[in-house]
């Protein structure tokens, strides 16, 4: 069949696009070159959800950050993902330091943050007492989150394909060309017609628009690493403590996270390979020591793992949200806010696509998607009733987490194949031992579900098998 609209990338982005496009009375394939959804720059970043602050007023990224952030706020319920409004600061140390929080409360006024707060040094170690107290001043911004981008990634997808988006992973576009108005696609699945293409490719983007569009552009990777603290933890800080910015980004945070862990980082590196996700030791140095400067007492000795991510870090410095050429759309060089601008950014490339398909919203839409049941935050009456009613939610496979089978099963059943699909759906091996006890098990499970060996069950792509 010919597609109304094939959407390149399954990441935050990419599905945003695709669950606002499924508003609409046409056909929508989304390709992505991973086993999974998630796999790239989505699943390792700050998962910070900005107020705005930061962009340069007036640019596409103040204007998708200011509307990202009041949809996610306001699609929680709708869409079942975890996200908490913590809010956040940022420490000036300095006298030209306190000059530059002046400069960022008015950019943050003149892009619409609402409700900023000057902090003096007392209300700052009030609120925050683990934070260093050379703290001369800060801003506070009430509407800025944390959120689980993977929940939010999921939560995307599963209500555009409940409306009739259709997916194809390990599909790797090699190629593509235009034949009159009909795009045709060269993947590793085979080839695919289209009518429209929206490219939202991460960090591939220049690759896959410099295939067609007579504008070249060029992506950058910026690599960035963390450290993950153990939640035992929990509460050091309950705001996302922000330095000050800089050209290469927002500096190193220390925030809570969604599901209650320490997380310190990024470092920022622009390096020339897009596949290098590694860390070292003179990242995670830096990391931490700049970490230091904010909260003296924060302690490396819980950490429980460590990660690296890449940002698409493009020529101009803003998002490219743009179309080339007829039918071909840019979703391009999404870096930081990306997370927090994605549903906005969805909201906006549909519109440009529907308005060139001349599409008609549907008369039936499912609005709300429900979330896994989360059993070990139930009420205990209301745990006992689940259990009750599937027994497999009483029988515990990730101690760390306490995730249960049922838990596991309903992640298979939306989609999940690999140990990484499990984890990041229901946070099986993201505890204390980081799936130190329970992967044998999950991978039974899988086998079991999936109705397959356990030798093919694999960590995520092909070549990751566990067991040989």
């Amino acid at each position: 069949m010919i597609y109304d609209a094939v959407i390149i990338g399954g990441g935050v982005v990419g599905t945003a696009i695709a669950w606002q496009l499924a508003r609409y009375d046409i056909s929508i394939l989304l390709v992505e070159r991973e086993s999974d959804f998630c796999e790239g720059t989505s699943k390792a970043n700050s998962g910070i959800v900005h107020s705005g602050y930061d962009p340069i007023p007036g640019s596409l990224k103040a204007k998708m950050n200011i509307r990202g952030n009041q949809m996610i706020r306001e699609l929680r319920d709708v869409l079942d993902y975890d996200f908490v409004q913590n809010g956040a600061m940022v420490l000036a140390f300095s006298k030209d330091e306190l000059v530059q929080l002046e400069t960022l409360r008015r950019q943050g006024i003149e892009n619409g943050v609402p409700g900023i707060e000057v902090l003096d040094r007392d209300e700052i170690l009030r609120r925050e007492p683990n934070l260093s107290k050379d703290v001369l001043s800060a801003l506070f911004f009430p509407t800025s989150g944390i959120i689980c981008p993977f929940s939010l990634t999921y939560a995307f997808w599963e209500n555009a394909h409940a409306n009739n988006a259709e997916a194809r992973l390990g599909c790797d576009v090699k190629n593509i060309e235009k034949n009159g108005d009909i795009f045709i696609l060269t993947t590793s699945a085979g080839v695919v017609e289209a009518r429209t293409v929206i490219n939202a490719a991460g960090v591939y983007a220049d690759l896959i628009n410099n295939m067609l569009s007579p504008r070249k552009i060029t992506i950058t990777p910026r690599r960035g690493e963390y450290v993950l603290l153990d939640k035992t933890e929990r509460g050091f800080v309950k705001s996302t403590i922000f330095q000050m910015p800089t050209a290469a980004g927002k500096g190193v945070l220390v925030t809570p996270t969604a599901h209650g862990n320490i997380l310190v980082g990024p470092d920022s590196v622009d390096i020339a390979d897009k596949e290098c996700t590694a860390t070292d030791s003179e990242g995670l140095d830096y990391v931490m020591r700049s970490a230091r400067k904010s909260a003296p007492e924060v302690n490396f000795r819980k950490i429980i793992t460590s990660f690296s991510g890449l940002r698409a870090h493009p020529e101009g410095g803003d998002f490219i949200i743009d179309m080339p050429l007829p039918g071909f759309f840019n979703a391009a060089g999404i870096e930081s806010p990306g997370l927090t601008s994605s549903p906005a950014i969805g909201e906006m490339v549909s519109e440009m696509v529907s308005d060139y398909l001349k599409a008609k919203k549907k008369s039936r839409y499912i609005e709300e998607r429900k979330g896994i049941v989360k059993s070990a935050l139930l009420p205990p009456a209301e745990r006992a009733r689940l259990i009750d009613s599937d027994s497999r939610y009483g029988n515990i496979i990730c101690r760390c987490e306490e995730i249960s089978e049922g838990e596991i099963v309903e992640a298979i059943r939306r989609g999940a194949t690999t140990l990484d699909g499990v984890k990041r759906r229901v946070r099986a091996g993201m505890g204390r031992c980081q799936g130190g006890f329970c992967t044998p098990r999950v991978m039974e499970i899988l086998s079991r579900e999936l109705h397959v060996p356990m030798e093919s069950i694999r960590k995520n792509n092909r070549g990751s098998e566990v067991l040989v």
